[in-house]
């Protein structure tokens, strides 16, 4: 009985220590980490010029497995909620990605994906009722900052059509992180079974356009298998998992800071693959990066403590604004 006894204490011990904020924060920052990956596993080891077969190919057989280990499909409005996300997160927003990223140089597709955190802002104030305060919206500024000093090079040019898939895309994902701050989790689903949901959903959407758009996939070979392994069970799988957990119990705010964590891990990721170099302005923009990412996560938690630690209000009076008001302001 008191080894059992023990157990448990350590069990709950264990448990409250990977919920606190932080530690949610850290496990949620794995996912864009990954995603920061996806570049130099595209360009080592998958066939070329194959973008829809790649995200089809990550997206359907992560989520078919998913449901088969799960067994639940979604009931009622989460038929409808699922498919949004999906195409949110997956089935519209990789296409659109991945033509930018095509049109645009590396550089330029970053700096606009860091723009996430103000849109996250902007669609938080329509959809969540959270203003967002200075601290915030500086963070998001230096962050913004940080990427564009990391990955733009003075002699990147623009093209239109790519600037605005991009832009759409980077939208479509902040949209997706308000509504799935919004919507949350049906009751007695686990974040394994939404998030075969949404991938399923993107899949079944981009495998007939990439066989419309690209052709029959290549014959594979043994490293177009390892990448594939690894961008399905690693960069998708788990990544999207502790994501959306982030998303459930995080500030829309706060999440949307984790992903600059993306383009810091790809220039890392090219510096020790593939014998990159940063420059001193590049090492500047990686420290502010990581700068507004800290901030934005203290940022974000503040209204958290502040709502904890305040009395209960009368009803009808929540905050300092007219009966009934539930804007949240998020510094």
């Amino acid at each position: 009985m008191g080894v059992i006894g023990g157990r448990e204490r350590d069990d709950g011990r264990l448990r409250r220590l990977v919920d606190r904020p932080w530690a949610v924060a850290a496990l949620a920052a794995v996912g864009p980490a990954a995603w920061g990956t996806t570049y130099v596993t595209t360009t080592e080891l998958l066939p070329p010029d194959r973008p829809l077969a790649v995200s089809a190919l990550r997206a359907l057989p992560a989520g078919l497995l998913l449901l088969a280990f799960t067994r639940r499909l979604p009931q009622g409005s989460w038929w409808m909620r699922a498919t949004v996300l999906g195409l949110l997160n997956f089935g519209a927003f990789f296409p659109l990605l991945f033509y930018g990223a095509y049109r645009l140089p590396g550089g330029v597709a970053s700096t606009v994906g860091a723009l996430s955190p103000l849109l996250v802002a902007g669609l938080g104030v329509v959809v969540l009722r959270a203003r967002p305060g200075p601290g915030t919206l500086l963070a998001a500024l230096l962050g913004l900052s940080g990427v564009a000093l990391l990955v733009l090079r003075a002699d990147a040019a623009l093209d239109a059509t790519g600037m605005a898939a991009m832009l759409a895309a980077t939208t479509l994902m902040a949209l997706a992180v308000v509504c799935a701050k919004r919507w949350g989790r049906p009751p007695g689903v686990s974040l394994l079974a939404l998030t075969g949901w949404q991938l399923t959903v993107g899949g079944l959407v981009l495998a007939p356009l990439a066989l419309l758009v690209e052709g029959a996939p290549p014959a594979p070979t043994a490293g177009h298998v390892a990448g594939y392994v690894y961008l399905g069970l690693i960069g998708t799988v788990l990544a999207y998992a502790l994501w959306f957990r982030g998303i459930e119990r995080l500030p829309a705010s706060s999440m949307s800071f984790l992903g600059l964590a993306n383009p810091v891990v790809a220039s890392c990721a090219g510096l020790v693959v593939l014998g990159q170099s940063l420059t001193g302005w590049q090492l500047l923009g990686l420290v502010l990066v990581l700068l507004g990412v800290l901030w934005g996560q203290r940022a974000s938690q503040r209204p958290r403590a502040a709502r904890e630690s305040a009395p209960p209000q009368p009803p009808g009076r929540e905050g300092t604004g007219a009966p009934g008001a539930r804007t949240t302001v998020v510094p």
